[in-house]
């Protein structure tokens, strides 16, 4: 099969462009732990599934433990305090106190959600004495605060 065929429904050979869609059982084999077909279902009447593509573009697919991670890192700034302590820190390193002052929010309820971004190593500390300065654990992290806060500010299509 060359590379500007596709595998039909029914596992024939078929050129790109060209339809030959019936109906046929799906069976699967197992690659890098995971399940991809052997024949090509259709999505649709006129376009069979590009197998060869599918298959390229799974090898790149985000894992699912990595998934799991990235989904609980995203749940985890779905908190609109945790975002402006993030802004707050975007801009300089701060205490607790000055940051609770900053975000109109009790020293207590600061370090609890100081804590929990430090779990997710979005912030670092380090101590002055008495006083602890947070900041920004690194580039990621000030990176991806900007590019959220400059996609929001586009104008909508």
């Amino acid at each position: 099969m060359s590379s500007s065929e596709i595998l039909s429904s029914s596992g024939v050979s078929v050129p790109s462009g060209k339809s030959a869609v019936t109906n046929s059982t799906v069976t699967s084999s197992t690659v890098a732990n995971s399940t991809i077909p052997q024949e090509s279902p259709a999505c649709g009447e006129h376009h069979p599934v590009d197998l060869g593509q599918v298959r390229l573009l799974h090898r790149d697919l985000l894992n699912y433990d990595k998934a799991q991670r990235m989904a609980e890192f995203f749940s985890l700034l779905g908190d609109t305090n945790r975002l402006r302590i993030l802004s707050a820190l975007s801009i300089q390193e701060l205490c607790v106190c000055d940051l609770a002052a900053a975000v109109k929010m009790s020293e207590s309820a600061v370090s609890h959600q100081l804590r929990m971004l430090r779990t997710l190593r979005l912030v670092s500390y380090r101590k002055q004495g008495r006083k602890v300065f947070y900041y920004l654990k690194d580039s990621h992290v000030l990176n991806l605060y900007r590019e959220v806060a400059e996609h929001l500010d586009e104008p909508e299509d």
